[in-house]
């Protein structure tokens, strides 16, 4: 069969998308981290569709971890082999998603998937299922008629990218480091533009704070007799809103173009009024410029700190739940870029560009690793939102750009 072949065939699988999208919707895969219990049962399912379809090339790097069922974290690699083997051309995809958040956000049941048409609603359908159900329809498409790609294919299904990927991609590059090789062509669809025009080449930095502040409880009557951690933690998280001008340079190549110091989280302190907190935690996103180390964002927050525990009498400490300081940025050149440039200007009459990022990727695992990686599909970029929403047909042409990209032959 011709390419132009199989890509008529993928327009054919939009009830087909509907039903992985529903099984995998339905199935909860939130890390414990989270208060999940973990992957397992929709890598099963995945498995099981690979082997309805005679897939039956799939080997198993479980991570160990004694919080879920089963005691690991599944991740697993499909491989198709190609004409020439001297190079594979990978697509990785996660299993987790994240938690629903607050359900009267929700239009619809969050783990039951709505279907308005072409638009798909529930949790997890753009992140990161969109990616995988196209990925498992470009390989369907070989395997059911017999095609054989021009170099080996290889699908790469991991566990915990949400919540830091140390039982998935990270696992894997640190205990089978030989799975991938110089040479390779690595796609993360994992984030894109609604138009699928932009190719992730670079992300910022990623920093995870998380201060403890403590105080004196009292009665709010009486304030003298305590110190107050909230009214701290406030004092705080203003001086914090300073780091904007700290480390102010800005980066055309990514949206936005300045790093971010965002508040988040915070956990609850004292359940009634009438009472002044002795404790108050919470949480500081920070997406940072590669031109800026991490070092020296921790040493002005930690600065920042000391004066805060100096004015207000409050002892605080700091943690890092996740500390990731951008990775060497794929060059613009790179075989996959222009491997994925090509298809995209054939399949979707789109000259595509290369940018950089806030939000992270597994694709830095890899660009650390040596291994120059592209990520990109065609989404709302609506991920982690309530009502989180696909297109059908962005799912059925992102699979024939990935099949174009199979069926290409690939200059070194």
């Amino acid at each position: 069969m011709t390419l132009n072949d199989l890509l008529a065939l993928i327009d054919a699988e939009k009830e087909t998308v509907i039903d992985i999208q529903k099984k995998l919707v339905s199935i909860q895969a939130i890390g414990p981290d989270y208060g999940g219990t973990g992957e397992k049962e929709k890598a099963d399912y995945v498995k099981s569709l690979l082997n309805k379809w005679n897939i039956p090339d799939i080997k198993e790097y479980n991570a160990p971890d004694n919080r879920v069922p089963g005691g690991h974290r599944p991740n697993f690699i499909v491989t198709i082999p190609g004409k020439v083997n001297t190079k594979t051309i990978w697509i990785m995809v996660h299993l987790d998603v994240v938690p629903a958040g607050d359900r009267q956000m929700w239009n619809t049941d969050p783990f039951k998937l709505h279907v308005e048409n072409d638009k798909i609603i529930g949790r997890g359908v753009e992140d990161n299922h969109q990616g995988l159900v196209s990925a498992l329809l470009a390989i369907k498409a070989l395997q059911k008629n017999r095609v054989q790609p021009q170099y080996n294919i290889g699908l790469a299904i991991v566990s915990d990218e949400e919540t830091g990927n140390k039982f998935g991609l990270d696992y894997i590059l640190k205990n089978h480091n030989d799975i991938f090789k110089a040479g390779d062509l690595i796609l993360v669809p994992d984030a894109g533009d609604e138009k699928g025009k932009y190719i992730e080449v670079a992300e910022k930095s990623i920093l995870w704070v998380k201060f403890e502040l403590e105080g004196m409880q009292c009665h709010a009557s009486t304030p003298e007799l305590g110190i107050n951690a909230h009214r701290a933690a406030a004092r705080l998280i203003v001086e914090l809103d300073k780091l904007h001008q700290l480390f102010g340079k800005k980066d055309p190549v990514f949206d936005p173009p300045i790093s971010t110091f965002e508040p988040t989280k915070r956990e609850s302190n004292v359940d009634n009024v009438n009472t002044i907190p002795g404790k108050d935690v919470f949480y500081l996103d920070c997406r940072v410029l590669p031109q800026y180390s991490l070092q020296d964002v921790e040493k002005k927050i930690k600065e920042m700190v000391k004066e805060v525990e100096h004015t207000t009498g409050v002892k605080c400490s700091i943690s890092y739940p996740q500390r990731s300081q951008a990775a060497p940025p794929t060059p613009e050149d790179a075989p996959v870029v222009k491997a994925l440039q090509k298809a995209i200007d054939e399949i979707k009459k789109i000259k595509a560009e290369t940018i950089g990022i806030g939000g992270g990727t597994v694709a830095a695992f890899f660009r650390r690793a040596g291994f120059p990686t592209a990520v990109w599909s065609t989404i709302a970029d609506c991920a982690h939102q309530p009502n989180e929403f696909a297109f059908i047909s962005n799912t059925l042409d992102d699979a024939k750009v990935f099949l174009h990209i199979f069926m290409q032959n690939i200059e070194p």
